[in-house]
């Protein structure tokens, strides 16, 4: 597992180095030798690389936050939808009504004969 990790943070920190060696370069004091520049150099990529990895974190907090945000305003759609929506009236109670009406005048009419 250490070699996958090797090899992979030496192919992504390629151009953080050439970077941080730049960085160092030209900061370069008269006198300073190339070890001290290396090491210098190497200081200029551990602070390279943690930066990338703190606006990596804050990149996928954001995304989270992003898609909490849309999911809450999805769930209040829906919500909103099911309370707009219309409820269809039920023909049952006039069915009930108007027979309850015609048994009864049938029934006046019979039993007055």
């Amino acid at each position: 597992m250490m070699a996958k990790y090797s090899k992979r943070h030496q192919a992504i920190s390629e151009k953080t180095r050439e970077e941080a060696m730049q960085i160092a370069r030209a900061t370069q004091k008269p006198g300073q030798t190339k070890e001290q520049t290396k090491l210098i150099s190497q200081g200029i990529q551990k602070g390279i690389e943690h930066y990338k990895k703190q606006q990596k974190a804050k990149s996928r907090e954001l995304n989270k936050q992003q898609k909490k945000a849309a999911q809450a305003k999805h769930q209040e759609s829906d919500v909103e939808t099911v309370e707009v929506t219309p409820v269809k009236p039920s023909r049952l109670p006039w069915v009930l009504l108007l027979t309850s009406w015609i048994l009864f005048i049938a029934y006046i009419l019979f039993t007055q004969r």
